[in-house]
């Protein structure tokens, strides 16, 4: 079957950024201006039926483009002569004389189960819409209609004329991602500077650097760093929210493998600051994922977490990923800053986020592996093919800067570009590219993006969303195995290795390429630091690791991967003393110190059936009572005829 890709750009460029929204544009558009948009249209059963519900000037506008001589003028009579015209095979010849788009348009609704016609989709694939006919100037709608009217009867091809038009109208061609072999160097962008004069603005032109970010490996250091921390108890979140705060962001920040997408203390002060994204995902991730759970102020691994920091770490980032896309505390939209009014009224007419996460999902699965792909060649990819979602139920509760002139009800809403997009952005760049599903290209976000200026209150945005700047992504082989498209992994890059000299005195020489952050966080965890790369073993630092919960076999693992050679003698029975020593000792919980008159009582009520199982004997005149047993303990001791004073 024929296949037709996206139309884009010669590689090497870009459409510009209001290029989505124009073709998008048409959803507001229908060419009977009874009805306010396509999706509003009514199918009929038959032609007749259609051309019942047309008034008789509507229906004259319809039959102008068919005749050849003076039309009748009731209604009754312009019925008869419309489908008189389109009998036998004089539908054949009609269709013939349509235009090439035209007949695409037609193509798609007789090949669909949607006689309605898409106008977002069909603008989307084929890069314009069909011609209706004349439109007045304004709101007015259609004043003239072309030939195209007579398919789509009040927006909507009745079903007789369908099963006629599938006898001889080709299927439509197949929508196709179209994707590029090569990241290009720059991005054009045509910026506009606004001046107070009444010369109107200036156009600015700039070759921006494209950052290209491959993320897989950086995904599975960022994930062993990560459960580091939370293992160290330094990785703190808000107990409402579970959102990190400002000192999380900066230990995740300091830990990440080659820092964040963007680094705001590069930028001007004059300029907005982007924001962490990568940083903010981790412990959101960790924590959907069941691998950290909140403990007092801080994150603490859950039992899955410490199993996942010996488990492979693929599989780890496929639970993430999967885990992710059911949570329902938190919604990327919120990430959007200038979007106001997601809370109250609001947040409840807000869509479930588990379906919109699901539809970015199904278009990334339609990706090629290892292919480049421009993100708004992705919008429209999704539009085109009906892999589409929607924010809100309520627009006109979501606004910028005022929630009287600055809503979205009002205006933007049915701007794809505006929430669906945005949405998609920061599902794609803050979360698919930190677990290494997608490569990204990108931009600083200033000016990436200026589809919004015709917002009201967007004046003195810089950007509409810190993700403006993702400009192309690319699905890797850890993103095809996370989505399921594979059964396995294999690295696409080898793993290095930092390499430590573990001598027989206890210490640990870091020799080669430097730790990671994360090496670094665990071996300052057990061993006291001498110098910038030698680390020293002992008690103290191995008993308080394991006094908090850590495990020596991560400790004894990670020295013998790093390690060339065996470890020596000395150290293995230092680690396998420091793990006995933290298991003779058991806490069993809280206790109540009970002192008896004298030991005959003591041992008497430590030793009654009614009253030992409550109790240990504690010296000669004391009794240790379990908390949790307590008030078991004194309804024993009532009826050894003693009471326990409270």
């Amino acid at each position: 079957m024929a296949v037709v890709a996206l139309k884009v750009p010669a590689t090497g460029s870009r459409p510009d950024a209001n290029y989505a929204s124009r073709c998008v544009d048409t959803i507001s558009y229908h060419p009977d201006r009874t009805m306010a948009y396509s999706h509003e249209a009514q199918p009929y059963a038959t032609l007749a039926e259609a051309l019942q519900n047309c008034t008789a000037s509507w229906l004259k506008n319809l039959a102008t483009p068919l005749a050849d001589k003076r039309l009748p003028t009731r209604k009754a009579e312009l019925i008869t002569f419309i489908e008189q015209q389109l009998e036998g095979d004089k539908l054949a010849t009609v269709w013939q004389r349509l235009d090439e788009i035209q007949q695409a348009a037609v193509a798609e609704a007789v090949h669909t189960n949607e006689p309605v016609f898409q106008s977002d989709r069909f603008a989307a694939k084929y890069g314009t819409s069909p011609n209706w006919g004349e439109k007045s100037r304004g709101w007015g709608g259609l004043v003239k209609s072309s030939l195209l009217g007579v398919f789509f009867v009040n927006g909507a091809m009745p079903e007789d004329l369908r099963r006629r038009l599938k006898t001889f109208v080709p299927a439509p061609k197949q929508i196709a991602l179209s994707t590029v072999d090569e990241l290009p160097q720059t991005e054009t962008l045509n910026l506009r500077s606004w001046q107070s004069s009444l010369l109107g603005s200036d156009s600015l032109t700039l070759q921006v650097p494209i950052t290209c970010r491959e993320t897989e490996r950086a995904a599975i250091r960022d994930l062993q760093a990560t459960l580091q921390l939370i293992d160290a108890g330094k990785l703190a979140v808000s107990d409402k929210t579970r959102l990190p705060g400002k000192a999380a962001i900066t230990a995740m920040s300091a830990l990440l493998q080659e820092g964040d997408f963007y680094n705001d203390a590069d930028l001007p002060a004059s300029r907005d600051a982007v924001g962490p994204m990568r940083a903010f995902a981790w412990p959101l991730l960790v924590q959907a994922g069941a691998l950290a759970a909140l403990s007092g102020k801080n994150l603490a691994l859950t039992r899955a977490g410490r199993k996942a920091m010996g488990d492979p770490p693929e599989k780890i980032l496929r639970t993430l990923w999967n885990k992710w896309l059911k949570v329902t505390w938190f919604d990327e939209l919120s990430r959007i800053d200038c979007i106001k009014g997601q809370t109250g009224k609001g947040k409840r007419g807000l869509t479930a986020v588990k379906g919109r996460r699901e539809a970015v999902e199904a278009a990334l699965r339609d990706c090629q592996v290892q292919r480049w792909v421009a993100i708004d060649d992705f919008f429209r990819y999704m539009v085109a093919s009906g892999i589409d979602f929607e924010v809100t139920r309520n627009p006109w509760a979501l606004y910028i800067s005022s929630a009287d002139y600055g809503n979205l009800g009002y205006q933007g809403y049915h701007d794809w570009h505006i929430l669906q997009a945005r949405y998609a952005l920061c599902l794609l760049f803050e979360y698919a590219a930190t677990l290494g599903i997608i490569d990204v290209g990108y931009i600083p976000p200033y000016g990436a993006r200026y589809d919004y200026n015709e917002l009201w209150g967007t004046d003195d945005l810089e950007f509409l969303s810190r993700y403006d700047g993702l400009l192309y992504l690319r699905l890797t082989p850890l993103g095809a195995y996370c989505l399921g498209l594979t059964d396995s992994y294999q690295p696409s890059l080898p793993e290095t290795q930092a390499q430590l000299r573990v001598l027989p005195n206890l210490d640990v020489v870091a020799a080669g390429e430097p730790l990671t952050p994360a090496d670094e966080l665990l071996l300052n965890s057990f061993a006291s630091r001498k110098s910038d790369a030698v680390w020293h073993l002992d008690r103290d630092h191995v008993l308080a690791a394991l006094e908090e919960g850590r495990d020596i076999k991560t400790l004894q693992e990670f020295l013998q991967a790093s390690s060339s050679e065996s470890l020596p003698d000395t150290v293995t029975q230092f680690l396998s003393d420091a793990e006995q020593r933290a298991c003779q000792l058991q806490n069993r919980g809280a206790a109540r110190l009970i002192e008896c008159a004298d030991a005959a009582l003591a041992a008497q009520i430590a030793n009654d059936s009614r009253t030992k199982r409550y109790c240990l004997l504690a010296g000669e005149r004391h009794l240790a009572v379990f908390t949790d047993s307590e008030t078991r303990f004194r309804s024993a001791v009532r009826k050894l005829g003693y009471i326990l004073p409270k």
